[in-house]
């Protein structure tokens, strides 16, 4: 996807609940970071190759084991790479660590109005909380990376520790807020467009009203 920035995307399907995983690549500096990389190592690190960028960081939305299963083998592949994220997905009781396992080496805390660099790109980090406590919306340009905050047609449930239907619908508002027809790439499924959820997503309408 060649947008008005110096980016392109890649999109992988991973890990066992089909994941969508994102590379997103400043072809000028040949730099790279990778989006929610919930599985399938082997294949994430084969397009990252094909790229022909050098990655230089891990971005998570969000702490859930089918967004971050390939984390620990990427990191023994590029000890040098940071991985990011929001504090508030790490947890310390067994319970809730089925489903945000624990991440080791060099994982740093990002929060609303953070920046990381991509190359040249900038990608902006929006607290979206409500499918997870520590859930963050990452946005480049005229791209936001949804995670499991935003899908076409629906949202992330809220069900699981640290999820809040009412945070879920605040964040969604913020979402449905911003301005112009930005590019919405979710956690699962297919990619949409602002302005096409701003229409037809029914709990992106109710947290409007």
């Amino acid at each position: 996807w060649e947008g008005k920035f110096p980016m392109n995307i890649k999109s992988l399907t991973v890990g066992p609940i089909g994941t969508n995983c994102y590379l997103l690549c400043d072809e000028a500096a040949k730099a790279c970071a990778v989006v929610d990389p919930g599985g399938d190592a082997g294949r994430v690190a084969a397009a990252v190759a094909e790229t022909g960028c050098t990655p230089c960081a891990i971005l998570l939305t969000h702490g859930h084991y089918d967004h971050t299963g390939a984390v620990g083998e990427l990191q023994a592949k590029w000890p040098e790479i940071p991985v990011y994220l929001n504090r508030r997905d790490v947890y310390d009781d067994a319970y809730p660590q089925q489903l945000f396992p624990p991440l080791s080496g060099d994982v740093r805390d990002y929060d609303e109005g953070d920046t990381v660099a991509v190359g040249g790109l900038t990608v902006s980090v929006l607290a979206t909380p409500g499918h997870s406590e520590g859930s963050v919306t990452l946005r480049c340009g005229d791209t936001l990376f949804c995670g499991d905050t935003l899908f076409a047609g629906s949202c992330g449930r809220t069900d699981f520790p640290g999820g809040s239907m009412e945070k879920m619908m605040a964040s969604l508002r913020r979402l449905g807020q911003l301005e112009g027809d930005l590019r919405v790439l979710p956690g699962h499924m297919e990619a949409s467009t602002l302005d096409r959820e701003r229409r037809t997503n029914p709990y992106l309408l109710h947290a409007m009203q």
